[in-house]
């Protein structure tokens, strides 16, 4: 439930027109509401008003609520609805992929968005998708024309290779390198070995280009590249994205020309074979999948409970309560079917559910309704007053009681204008949830690991284990048919009387 969770109210409106129409009162109030059903503290109001959404990321206001992001000074933002964060759709991209690196988490209230809740984390992986596709389109442009640069010798961008030199986009041997990348060569022939030929290296007095000393990495790239034997490799690497590494391309898609020679095939073949034995020797086991309640079992002591490399049980460090990967997998399938309702029951609930959204946005309608008609006759009154109609001492009698009226109704309007936020939330949320768990059972046999790891972590909130019970704690499943959601006030829906409310527990127990 998130509950004590830090927020920010984001309120950003254009114009002067839209100051005045749609006020960021109206705004803030809508984001006050909807965190207090959530049991959430705003910390932080970030205010943009008569600022164009058209470029928002490098404003003042917008750098600060990034960097309190990063520091954790909030872990969510609220805002009326997207184009109020962004209206350019590269920068929610950014917004979207930078919430995500810090583990906070984005609430729109009119597109029913809340990525701290199971439906809502669809969204990063909707705007993740499209922002990939993106990248990969721009990549691809890019990479079309990599292999015919690539085959004309021209350079595809950054330095030339140790060794070599960049001259009039014409690649050189460097005259005080190339002595060093042959004498590499000739030192692992020696030693055969990497860290005696970098100690050798360093002890003489070479570096790197960067000024570095040259490492046993630093000597299998260079040993490993083809370029020493005048074959140089291009469109052979590709990025995993910005500040993270890159990995190799399938040997089809690479592409060799000549270049310089520094040393003889002979050579080269003879440091090959070495390298590829040491290589076959050291191959490195690979690391073990993680197990499927990882992070979610935790201990009746209170510890965490992880899976020891030595058997298969996940194990309490503290008291050493233990049980099965595969039992507790087992206890979980099984179980599954008795917290979902029937078909019937889970569509009457989230009917339910549609009508009391349709009868509160009947309420808000007629509320805007009457605030037009207060403006109305607001108006005229002010009318008749600058027209000499109306008597200054006669003034307040008409204009005084619409004005409170006013106040109240727009009141009305905003907690109205909440509650239907929380409930569409709420609904999507509904959902959701039913429609994973319905998955997770009827079809756990033919999922994947990740895809099962993906749904276990948007429904189970913790696995309790005790020495002859089992508490499986799940979000947002109600344990007995549920009244459809109909708050009169903003504190209804903290007294369990929606699907937020219901994080029940299922204990079972233990045989033996």
């Amino acid at each position: 439930m998130n509950k004590g969770k830090k927020v920010g109210l984001w309120i950003r409106v254009s114009t002067d027109f839209q100051v005045k129409r749609d006020s960021p009162k109206h705004h803030e109030e809508r984001g006050r509401l909807y965190a207090k059903m959530k049991e959430w503290e705003v910390v932080k109001i970030y205010r943009l008003e008569d600022v164009s959404g058209s470029s928002t990321m490098d404003l003042t206001q917008t750098r600060e609520m990034l960097q309190d992001i990063k520091d954790g000074t909030i872990t969510g933002l609220i805002f009326s609805k997207l184009a109020r964060l962004a209206r350019n759709t590269k920068e929610l991209l950014e917004f979207s992929e930078y919430f995500q690196a810090y583990d906070a988490d984005l609430i729109s209230l009119q597109e029913a968005i809340d990525t701290s809740t199971p439906a809502g984390r669809l969204f990063y992986t909707i705007i993740a998708a499209m922002a990939q596709w993106e990248r990969e389109e721009i990549s691809a442009r890019v990479a079309a024309s990599v292999p015919i640069r690539a085959k004309l010798g021209k350079p595809l961008g950054g330095a030339a290779p140790y060794g070599y030199q960049w001259i009039d986009k014409k690649l050189e041997l460097n005259e005080k390198e190339a002595p060093v990348r042959k004498l590499m060569y000739e030192l692992f022939l020696k030693h055969e070995r990497k860290k005696p030929v970098a100690r050798e290296l360093n002890e003489l007095g070479y570096r790197t280009r960067k000024g570095a000393k040259f490492s046993s990495n630093s000597i299998t790239r260079l040993l490993r590249d083809p370029i020493a034997k005048g074959l140089r490799r291009a469109n052979y690497t590709k990025s995993l994205g910005k500040g993270k590494q890159w990995e190799l391309k399938s040997p089809d898609d690479w592409i060799f020309v000549k270049a310089p020679r520094i040393i003889s095939d002979e050579i080269w073949d003879k440091v090959q074979v070495i390298l590829d034995e040491q290589a076959s020797k050291n191959k490195r086991k690979s690391r073990k999948a993680k197990y499927l309640f990882t992070g979610k079992t935790i201990c009746a002591c209170g510890g965490k409970m992880y899976v020891p490399s030595n058997h298969p049980k996940y194990t309490c460090k503290s008291c050493r309560n233990k049980i099965g990967v595969d039992d507790l997998e087992e206890i979980f399938h099984s179980q599954l079917e008795s917290f979902l309702y029937s078909d019937v029951e889970i569509a009457k609930y989230l009917g339910d559910a549609q009508e009391a959204i349709k009868d509160k946005e009947k309420l808000l309608k007629l509320a805007e309704s009457e605030k037009e008609e207060i403006d109305r006759k607001m108006k005229n009154v002010m009318e008749l007053f600058h027209e000499g109609k109306l008597p200054k001492e006669a003034f307040p009698t008409h204009y005084d009681p619409l004005h409170d009226y006013s106040v109240r109704n727009f009141q009305k309007i905003t907690n109205l204008a909440a509650e239907l936020d929380a409930l569409r939330l709420q609904y999507v949320s509904s959902d959701q949830s039913f429609h994973d768990a319905r998955t997770l059972h009827a079809r756990w046999g033919e999922l994947e690991f990740s895809e099962k790891r993906t749904i276990i972590e948007h429904i189970v909130e913790s696995i309790i284990i005790g020495e002859t019970e089992i508490e499986i704690n799940l979000y947002y499943l109600p344990t007995e048919p549920p009244s459809p959601p109909t708050p009169s006030s903003p504190n209804d829906y903290t007294k369990g009387t929606h699907p937020q409310g219901f994080i029940e527990a299922i204990n079972i127990k233990l045989a033996g």
